[in-house]
């Protein structure tokens, strides 16, 4: 197959899905497939790389500093000369009409849903703006022949429209998150960790806000932010004097691995979170987790390797102190769950169902000449009705 992913809102310091991106696609190159991946940059710019083509079209920043294509035929041009079978689109704006070139041309196409839009609107935006979101995605479940989702909290979006889901779990790199990989970081007290975008659709300040909770009831503790983003003069505000420590944007995957394993607990309490890599790391790492009570988060832990509350700072303090409780009489038991639960989740296994999505909907692309063939056939056709008229 020659499959294409476009994605916008990817950048140096993207998190999830830029993960997710290049996790499937080097899986796609491993499998014998060929790859071309679309995404917006400071310039126009092709790239060869071992795992395929990357084409960087020249978009303007945006919120966060992302970038985003904001006009598509750079993009759509790259498809033509790459003329693949099928496109994976991880995007729900701008690069839509993608969909539209795919069915015109006798190529498959996937919308790769990494957000829910209806849940972030309601906790951002004002009312009646989630009826617009719901009004959209019926949109594009006509448009798109597969609507790829990563839990049942993410496909719950999809209830009331015509989308063919496809659920794809997400994946994690067990090799690089070992429970080897530190030692705990801060001896004496509870050591806790987020890792993960400072922006608030990942709900970073519940965190925060819990820590601060819980240094007022007087548990002594280290919160660790690992990350940045554009809320974090906010973070720092809510944070206050409590022990709270910002060590910003980390790339080396090793350093974050061993920031999880030297934690106690992780804290991914993200409500409206549709998958959860940031917990699957962390378990792997032998780091239990504490999420909400709701999102894909939750769906990815048990009893086990787990605390879960209501996303109010109140209750995800609760959940912390439950959780610490358990860590004092059961701490190699809670940790070894941990590890075992993020082992039913490899990238190989993703990749392999992607791949199955993908062959589901693979056509044959039409040859440029065989287009222009039919456009004037259709022409020729329509002036011949008109004419008749």
């Amino acid at each position: 197959m020659r499959i294409a992913q476009l994605a916008n809102f990817i950048g140096p310091t993207s998190g999830g899905m830029r993960r997710a991106v290049d996790q499937l696609g080097a899986g796609y190159v491993a499998a014998g497939h060929e790859r071309l991946l679309v995404i917006p940059g400071a310039k126009d710019a092709v790239t060869e790389t071992d795992t395929g083509i990357v084409v960087q079209v020249r978009g303007p920043r945006v919120t966060g500093g992302y970038r985003l294509i904001a006009t598509p035929s750079s993009a759509l041009a790259a498809l033509d000369r790459f003329r693949p079978t099928s496109v994976e689109v991880s995007d729900k704006w701008t690069l839509t009409p993608v969909a539209r070139w795919a069915r015109h041309r006798g190529v498959g196409s996937i919308l790769f849903s990494h957000e829910r839009l209806d849940d972030m609107a309601s906790m951002f935006l004002r009312a009646g703006v989630a009826g617009g979101v719901r009004q959209w995605n019926r949109y594009l479940a006509r448009q798109y022949a597969r609507v790829v989702v990563t839990s049942d909290y993410s496909a719950g979006e999809w209830a009331h429209t015509s989308a063919r889901l496809a659920k794809v779990p997400l994946g994690v790199d067990l090799d690089t998150f070992r429970p080897a990989a530190g030692e705990r970081l801060d001896a004496g007290v509870l050591s806790l960790v987020y890792v993960g975008r400072m922006s608030r659709e990942k709900s970073p300040q519940l965190g925060v806000a819990a820590a601060v909770e819980l240094h007022r009831r007087g548990v002594p503790l280290v919160l660790r932010m690992v990350g940045t983003g554009p809320h974090l003069p906010e973070l720092r505000r809510i944070a206050g004097d409590a022990p709270v420590r910002f060590a910003g944007y980390v790339d080396d995957r090793s350093e974050i691995s061993a920031a999880y394993a030297g934690s106690d607990i992780s804290l991914s309490v993200c409500p409206a979170e549709t998958f959860g890599l940031a917990v699957l790391e962390a378990l792997a790492s032998g780091t239990p987790v504490v999420t909400a009570n709701v999102g894909g988060g939750r769906e990815l832990v048990d009893a086990g390797c787990a605390e879960w509350g209501a996303a109010t700072p109140v209750s995800i303090a609760d959940a912390i102190e439950r959780l610490a409780d358990r860590l004092r009489t059961d701490r190699d038991a809670i940790r070894t769950a941990a590890r075992a639960r993020a082992e039913q989740y490899p990238w190989s296994r993703s990749v392999e169902r992607m791949l199955e999505v993908h062959e589901s909907v693979a056509g044959r692309p039409a040859s440029p000449a065989h287009l222009a063939t039919r456009v004037r056939r259709l022409r020729r056709r329509h002036r011949q009705l008109r004419e008749g008229s």
